[in-house]
């Protein structure tokens, strides 16, 4: 099976705010970052996507322009930062960040998930598509799940996928 994995376009947000789970809209106009992205994307028989619409936005143009079929997916979003979800990184209280910082692996933001978690959500969505009888596919999500799919797929520690470099509009094959 070949997987591309394409990071949504720009999001319209101030520069550090945590954003993770919320519906934040996309810097317009987005038509030729889109366009961009349809124009590098190989040839998929099925887009699976995020259903924020952040992402959700360049599946349904991908499809449409392709002629394939979308399907949105809960797995495929963010990781849930819980109570810090629009907050400003600056703002959160160091005694409970920090902590979370050095082993954000396996402890959970308030409210929220782990980048464990977020790993788990990967690996059984990677489990589901695998038994699909597509061969390519597309799928459109965020920069925390693409570094994820990087540790599910290539057995890369969790730390290390962190480390990966993710572009919006990017797409990885």
């Amino acid at each position: 099976m070949e997987m591309y994995l394409i990071r949504h376009t720009a999001p319209d947000i101030e520069k550090g705010v945590c954003y993770g789970q919320s519906d934040v809209p996309l810097v317009k106009p987005f038509a030729e970052a889109f366009s961009r992205v349809e124009g590098e994307l190989a040839d998929v028989e099925v887009i699976y996507s995020s259903p924020l619409s952040r992402c959700k936005l360049l599946a349904e143009y991908l499809g449409e322009e392709r002629g394939v079929p979308v399907i949105e997916d809960v797995r495929l979003m963010e990781l849930n930062f819980g109570v810090w979800e629009m907050q400003r990184w600056d703002d959160i209280e160091p005694a409970v960040l920090l902590p979370w910082m050095d082993n954000y692996e396996t402890i959970r933001c308030p409210g929220g998930e782990s980048y464990g978690d977020l790993v788990a959500r990967v690996q059984a969505f990677v489990d589901g598509v695998r038994e699909a009888e597509n061969r390519k596919v597309a799928v459109v999500t965020h920069g925390g799940v693409i570094r994820a799919f990087y540790a599910v797929l290539h057995g890369m520690s969790l730390k290390d996928s962190m480390g990966v470099e993710v572009k919006y509009g990017g797409i990885y094959r």
